[in-house]
C-alpha cells in the first residue's frame, strides 16, 4: 500500500488531569473517505483539532504528506493542503457568498494572485453549487448552503485534505443526501477526506473505513460493517444511539 497522506501517530492531549485523546493513531490514505464517530465526550472533535493545528498535543504526531507537522501552526497546515471546515458555520455576515469563499482563496496558500485567487473561488462555488449565489449576503443563505459555504471556503485553499467536522448536523434527510453527494464528487476530485459524523447512514454511505472513538481512545477500526458489527461498539455507541 502506499505511504499515507496523513498519518497520525500516537496523538494524545491532557487538560491538567483530564485526559481528551489517549494515545490514538490511524493512517488515511490519498483518494480516501475515513470517518471518525463515538459518542458525545468521545474526542473526536479534539483530535480533528489536534490535527489541524488548533490545539498542541501533549504527545504523538501528525505527518502530512511525509512531513512532520505536529509543531506547526494552522495556517502553515493549510498551505502544505490541509482544509477545515466546521460544523458551526461562522461566514463574514457583512460580505457576500463570494467574497467570504474568496477570503479562503487568498489565505488558503502563500503568494496567490488576486486574478488566482478569483479563480479559485469562483472553481470552488461552482464545485460545491454556490454559483447562483455568489453575489448573494450570506445572511439569505438556508442551513443547506449554509454547510455548503463552510466547504466551499474549504475548497478555495485547494485541500490536498479535507477535514469535516459533522457538516451534516442540522440538515434534513434530503439536505443530507445531497450533502453526500458534494462530499463524494470532492473526493472524486482528487481531494482525501476525513470526516466527524453521527449519522450513521450516512457514514455507511460515505466512510472507506472507520475510527470508532470511546473516551478519547480508539475502540474499533476498519470497515463499517466490521465496526458496526463490533460488540463493544454496539454496547458503547450504537446501542446508545437506538435507545434515544
Amino acid at each position: 500500500m502506499t505511504t499515507p497522506i496523513l498519518r497520525v501517530s500516537g496523538l494524545t492531549k491532557r487538560f491538567g488531569g483530564l485526559t481528551a485523546v489517549s494515545d490514538v493513531s490511524f493512517d488515511v490514505h490519498e483518494g480516501e473517505i475515513f470517518a471518525i464517530i463515538g459518542p458525545n465526550g468521545a474526542g473526536k472533535t479534539t483530535t480533528l483539532n489536534l490535527v489541524s493545528g488548533l490545539l498542541t498535543p501533549t504527545g504523538g504526531s501528525v505527518t502530512l504528506d511525509g512531513a512532520d507537522v505536529t509543531r506547526l501552526p494552522t495556517y502553515e497546515r493549510c498551505h502544505r493542503g490541509l482544509g477545515r471546515a466546521f460544523q458551526v458555520v461562522q461566514p463574514f455576515p457583512e460580505m457576500t457568498v463570494a467574497e467570504n469563499v474568496l477570503v479562503g482563496a487568498q489565505f488558503g496558500s502563500r503568494g496567490v494572485s488576486g486574478a488566482e485567487a478569483r479563480r479559485r473561488a469562483e472553481a470552488a462555488l461552482e464545485r460545491s453549487g454556490l454559483a447562483p449565489l455568489a453575489d448573494a449576503p450570506v445572511e439569505d443563505l438556508n442551513l443547506l448552503q449554509e454547510k455548503r459555504l463552510e466547504i466551499a471556503r474549504a475548497l478555495a485553499t485547494r485541500p490536498r485534505v479535507l477535514l469535516l467536522d459533522e457538516v451534516m448536523a442540522g440538515l434534513r434527510p434530503a439536505e443530507a443526501r445531497a450533502a453526500v453527494e458534494l462530499v463524494r464528487s470532492v473526493r472524486d476530485e482528487g481531494v482525501t477526506i476525513v470526516f466527524i459524523e453521527h449519522v450513521m447512514p450516512v457514514v455507511r454511505d460515505l466512510a472507506d473505513r472507520v475510527l470508532v472513538m470511546d473516551h478519547g481512545a480508539e475502540l474499533a477500526h476498519g470497515s463499517y460493517a466490521e465496526v458496526t458489527a463490533d460488540p463493544r461498539v454496539v454496547e458503547a455507541y450504537l446501542g446508545a444511539e437506538e435507545e434515544a
